[in-house]
């Protein structure tokens, strides 16, 4: 992964509050599959690359 995508990767993760610091939320798993899904589909689309979940 190149340094750029991580950038893409972490500014993405910060926005939409990955680790839960924001606040109690109900179902924290579905949350962070739904912020990994936008991840995803950002790298695809800036970069061209599919990267897994892990």
């Amino acid at each position: 992964m190149s340094f750029v995508e991580m950038v893409e990767m972490v500014d993405i993760l910060k926005r939409v509050d990955y680790d839960g610091k924001h606040g109690p939320y109900p179902n924290p798993n579905v949350r962070k599959a739904k912020i990994m899904a936008k991840v995803v589909k950002s790298l695809h689309r800036n970069f061209g690359v599919w990267r897994s979940k892990d």
